[in-house]
């Protein structure tokens, strides 16, 4: 067995043997001098033995040992760097796909930047264009306007004709009219005015020489003021007022007819407006004259050269004077708002028959432009004058109003087939004084008819601001397949003319 001594037990032995001797020198005087020296060459010779006997195994081991351990160190500093360069490396390619996707958009929004910029030029230009042709074809209009009008004697009215999209109903109402116009042509020019861009109804009207056409435009979107409301009744609204500020602000015309393209006139159409345009001269109290009939079915009517003053307003083929539009035109109504069908069906038909309902009750369920001339704060308590028998006849079973009560109420009115001379028809007993007490002596000499059969049958009235449909002073007037008048007085109608009731 070899036993090992380190470096440091050797220099313990050193050091103690020494300070050993050193007690012992004391008596034993120079010789310990030798001793010493010779006992440090021999440790000297022992240590560079104990040198010479390391094993160099044990400096492999602890160089292979640091040499794993740096290998290791090197392998896990190259791994942590790899796995930080591949995360740089994918920030780096987002960052620039980021890069590329912002270059990309910049790039696609100049690029409608510069289209929108584009279309704003091409749409001045068009503008501008359109103003200018607009002023040319309004010029090239007021020409041949005034070109017509110094070669004959002015004009009674113009007539025009409301149309949208209806090309086939168009050319039927067309047909209609210059039957009867192209002997009065100069009396009453002609125009059609269409609502929107439809091909076949701009071809239909351009087709016809006699016919000024009229294009509105229209391209603001409608809003509805409530939940229901059907957008044509605005787009209509908006028509009906740009053709009659044409017609009466920038052709000056005096009067005005509008028909709609879906009417047929009878033979005396034009002389029957031609005689009531005196009156609607002469009595400013007569708000416009009407060729239409509410109650004008066959069964009802008798005398073709009858007519009345109403306080309800007809439409339907209608003539109204340029004092009477000035007023109008800067409060005519968008299209006049819809509460709900449900709420008009139970004001009419529930409120009137449990008698919740009077003449003085105002209703506000008005869904169309009419409806609101109905109102009394419109007509201020003017009238409008109608004949017994119908000029115009109303064939469009298909339209805005979706057909309502055509086959009911419309398709049985009667058009008038007779001519009227009605130049030597005398119409003053239509002036204000003398139609009251006309119309008030014709209820007078009517024979009382008090059985409640007849009165329970007449009870479903129609009425629009209090006023019965048709009536004059609450009194609505018709026959029935008779020559005779029946009169539908209502509670306050005698007093309003005047008559003594017993």
């Amino acid at each position: 067995m070899t036993t090992r001594w380190t470096y440091n037990d050797c220099h313990f032995l050193r050091s103690e043997k020494p300070r050993k001797t050193q007690e012992e020198g004391k008596d034993q005087g120079s010789g310990a001098t030798s001793l010493r020296k010779v006992l440090l060459r021999s440790l000297s010779a022992l240590r560079q033995r104990l040198m010479m006997a390391w094993n160099p195994c044990d400096v492999r081991f602890i160089l292979v040992a640091a040499a794993l351990a740096f290998i290791l160190l090197q392998v896990h500093l190259f791994t942590t760097q790899t796995e930080y360069a591949e995360r740089l490396a994918t920030a780096i390619g987002a960052e620039n796909q980021c890069s590329s996707h912002t270059r990309l958009l910049i790039d696609q929004i100049s690029m409608q930047q510069e289209k929108i910029v584009k279309l704003e030029d091409l749409n001045r230009r068009y503008e501008e264009e359109s103003a200018q042709l607009k002023t040319l074809v309004r010029d090239l209009e007021k020409k041949s306007l005034q070109t017509i009008f110094e070669k004959a004697e002015a004009p009674v009215a113009a007539v025009v004709i409301m149309a949208c999209n209806r090309q086939d109903y168009l050319k039927r109402t067309i047909l209609s009219v210059l039957k009867y116009q192209s002997t009065v042509a100069s009396k009453f020019p002609l125009f059609v005015s269409q609502d929107g861009t439809n091909a076949d109804v701009k071809k239909e009207a351009l087709s016809y020489s006699q016919i000024t056409y009229m294009q509105h435009l229209d391209f603001e979107p409608v809003h509805t003021e409530r939940p229901g409301e059907l957008i044509a009744y605005y787009k209509i609204a908006r028509h009906y007022k740009w053709a009659l500020d044409e017609l009466f602000l920038n052709h000056n015309f005096d009067r005005v007819i509008i028909l709609e393209d879906d009417m047929e006139i009878a033979p005396d159409f034009f002389d029957y407006f031609e005689a009531a345009a005196t009156l609607l001269d002469r009595d400013k109290s007569i708000m416009a004259v009407s060729s239409w009939n509410d109650n004008g079915q066959v069964q009802f009517v008798h005398d073709p050269k009858t007519l009345y003053r109403s306080d309800f307003f007809p439409g339907l083929g209608w003539m109204l004077s340029k004092p009477t539009w000035e007023e109008l035109t800067p409060k005519w109504p968008k299209a006049y708002p819809i509460f709900s069908l449900y709420l008009i069906y139970w004001i009419r038909h529930v409120a009137i028959n449990s008698k919740l309902f009077n003449e003085e009750l105002s209703l506000t369920c008005h869904t169309y432009w009419d409806d609101w001339v109905r109102l009394k704060d419109v007509h201020k308590d003017r009238q409008f004058v109608r004949p017994e028998i119908c000029r115009t006849y109303n064939f469009g079973e298909h339209g805005s109003s979706m057909g309502q009560f055509f086959k009911q109420y419309l398709e049985p009115i009667k058009l008038n087939d007779v001519h009227v001379d009605w130049k030597s028809v005398d119409l003053s007993y239509l002036m204000e004084g003398e139609y009251h007490k006309h119309f008030a002596k014709l209820v007078s000499d009517a024979q009382s008819v008090p059985e409640p059969d007849v009165v329970l049958k007449a009870k479903k009235l129609d009425y629009d601001d209090g006023i019965p449909r048709t009536a004059y002073k609450g009194v609505i007037v018709f026959r029935y397949r008779s020559t005779k008048r029946i009169f539908l007085v209502g509670p306050n109608s005698l007093a309003q003319l005047g008559i003594d009731h017993d």
